[in-house]
């Protein structure tokens, strides 16, 4: 493999430390958000922050993802009665007492309304093997590690770019790949819900644990 010049820029010290006070107000200040506006997302910014997303650091640069972007309504619809099908059994039956006790102050139920009006979903796929430009085919390496980062890139992209999200995670998924033509090969990782909050949206007060009871320096 070729090598190119590192696209490296270095900050003067003042200014490092005000770039990551900065980002980190801006992380602070997201939520995740499950009411909905309907409203749609401008061109072109989805975009963008996928392409954010699929810069992040994956196993061997294999790319082990797949991100299919919904916004046609009878698919959403058809998602989400699904989705409802297995939450309904994960509440009734599958999820332990002590999971549902975590949930409860959140409020959650097997209702998933946003599954619908959210102006778009994410289906984000973990792919556990690959095709090669000269169509041979390769296991991945470290998927779910790889996924969970370029995840984790996409939700801070949105935020940046001013939109809301939701990570949702019915389980199991796999009607993903029968409702949107995804091979067996490919493991739904999570549906991420994007838009525009709705006007009278409230989120739990939540207390995050001091950086001192989570971090440490050795």
């Amino acid at each position: 493999m070729s090598k190119i010049p590192l696209n490296f820029r270095e900050y003067p010290e003042s200014e490092m430390l005000a770039r990551s006070q900065r980002f980190r107000d801006e992380l602070i200040s997201r939520r995740t958000v499950r009411d909905f506006s309907n409203r749609p997302i401008p061109a072109g910014i989805l975009e963008a922050c996928l392409e954010s997303a699929v810069t992040a650091p994956n196993g061997a640069n294999l790319q082990p993802w797949h991100f299919t972007v919904i916004r046609n309504p009878t698919v959403k619809q058809t998602i989400r009665l699904a989705a409802e099908e297995e939450e309904r059994e994960f509440y009734q039956s599958r999820a332990p007492d002590e999971w549902l006790d975590a949930l409860s102050p959140i409020g959650t139920d097997a209702q998933k309304p946003f599954l619908e009006n959210a102006p778009a979903l994410v289906a984000i796929f973990q792919k556990s093997e690959i095709t090669r430009p000269d169509g041979s085919s390769s296991r991945t390496y470290y998927p779910k590690e790889s996924v969970g980062i370029a995840t984790g890139f996409l939700i801070a992209a949105l935020h940046h770019a001013g939109l809301a999200s939701l990570t949702h995670t019915p389980s199991p998924m796999k009607f993903l790949n029968e409702i949107l033509d995804r091979p067996s090969t490919e493991k739904p990782f999570l549906l991420l819900i994007v838009g525009f909050p709705s006007t009278d949206c409230q989120v739990p007060d939540l207390k995050r644990l001091p950086p001192g009871e989570m971090v440490d320096f050795c």
